[in-house]
């Protein structure tokens, strides 16, 4: 083996490194922590076919669930396992050469999704000082709804993890089902599926953490560019292409094509209507065989049909990444594999549409006090839910002041 292949693999072994730590043993582990209130789900992993990927230790379960109340979550329950919790981060903090992050993984309208986890956010913050928080957080969706009760646990996390997260990436379960229904033609989706279309957005986040690229973005670059204002870190995503594995052979997809379609709604995971906001940044992750040529073209495309509305203090706006790695898809699953893919992260004023359908429910069921003894009973004050209220309305405003003009 000569000298540059011996660098090769070793750097490749670098990439390797920052998601997974090897064992006295040689064994490869994920720097992964898997926490949960109630044991249903972990137990599903700590018996399940991967199992014996993880370490014992990274699975944290309490006894009783959070009933989808984010007083338990916060407080009740919250307070006797953050310790342990914050114990078994430290374990695989002290595993890592540089840490540079977090990336949390939750869904804002449950109890331990929304509680727990802003309770463990400041502790991170605490302890961790300026280190990266990036969230990927299921956002409660329009019309699909799991509890009655989301629009007060989103806004309450929202409202106390808005100073502790550094970037929020927002996906909604209804923008999913529909994806997989009009894309991958697929009627009754499972949450594996549904989760694969989000696995491959994380992927295509992260790939340029593990695979070398012409023009690799790391995780701080993502801030500096999406996040204008420190309130202002809700980006959305989009992919393209989705395709079925199905239609795979009936179609082929240009750089352009694929550039075009992250801007239509229907490769959105979010459910709102980009026409009717305005950018202010936009991250085009790319993967694959492209090339930069290709990628200024399509932009330049983008730019000289005026449906990309940019406000006027931010006109360029455009942040390019190009990773040669394609990305993978799960052997037997429902989407294509292609060789060329992009991942849209973009910071719109569009995104205050879902934070106000949100309010309004909240509004609603505040109105008549609905349902709030259960966190009463819990340890919350009926002030924390004004204040939190409060404070979202003022997000709106932060949104909607972004997007004038000068």
């Amino acid at each position: 083996m000569d000298q540059l292949e011996i660098a090769k693999t070793e750097h490749m072994d670098a990439s390797f490194n920052t998601f997974f730590w090897e064992t006295r043993a040689g064994k490869h582990v994920p720097r992964a922590l898997f926490i949960d209130l109630e044991p249903t789900v972990i137990d599903g992993i700590r018996t399940g076919k991967h199992r014996s990927l993880f370490h014992p230790e990274q699975f944290v379960s309490g006894k009783e669930d959070a009933a989808n109340n984010y007083a338990r979550g916060h407080y009740s329950l919250g307070s006797e396992i953050i310790n342990l919790v914050l114990e078994r981060i430290r374990k695989l903090v002290e595993q890592c050469s540089g840490l540079q992050g977090f990336l949390i993984f939750r869904s804002l309208g449950g109890g331990t999704g929304s509680g727990f986890t802003s309770l463990l956010m400041e502790h991170l913050s605490m302890q961790y000082g300026k280190k990266t928080k990036l969230e990927f957080s299921v956002y409660p969706a329009p019309r699909i709804s799991t509890a009655v009760v989301e629009p007060y646990n989103s806004i309450l996390t929202t409202h106390y993890t808005l100073e502790h997260s550094d970037c929020t990436f927002m996906m909604d379960n209804e923008a999913l089902y529909d994806i997989c229904h009009h894309k991958l033609g697929v009627d009754r989706p499972s949450y594996t599926i549904i989760n694969r279309l989000i696995g491959q957005a994380v992927s295509s986040i992260t790939a340029s953490l593990r695979f070398e690229g012409p023009l690799n973005v790391d995780l701080n670059e993502f801030q500096t560019n999406l996040v204008p204002y420190p309130r202002i870190h809700f980006p959305m995503t989009a992919l393209a292409p989705i395709i079925s594995a199905d239609n795979a052979y009936h179609k082929d997809f240009s750089v352009s094509d694929i550039t075009t379609a992250c801007f239509e709604v229907s490769n959105q995971l979010v459910k709102c209507d980009p026409q009717l906001g305005k950018y202010m940044a936009c991250c085009l992750l790319y993967r694959g065989d492209v090339v930069p040529k290709d990628v200024n073209a399509a932009i330049a495309a983008m730019k000289s049909r005026n449906s990309v509305q940019f406000v006027d203090w931010c006109p360029t706006g455009f942040k390019v990444g190009i990773n040669s790695q394609p990305p993978m898809m799960m052997p037997g699953g429902e989407m294509a594999k292609v060789q060329q893919a992009v991942c849209m992260l973009s910071n719109t004023t569009a995104v205050v549409e879902a934070w106000a359908r949100l309010n309004h429910k909240f509004d609603l069921m505040y109105a008549k006090k609905a349902f709030l003894h259960w966190y009463i009973r819990e340890g919350m004050e009926e002030e924390e839910f004004s204040e939190a209220r409060r404070d979202l309305a003022s997000l709106e405003k932060d949104y909607e002041e972004v997007g004038q003009s000068f």
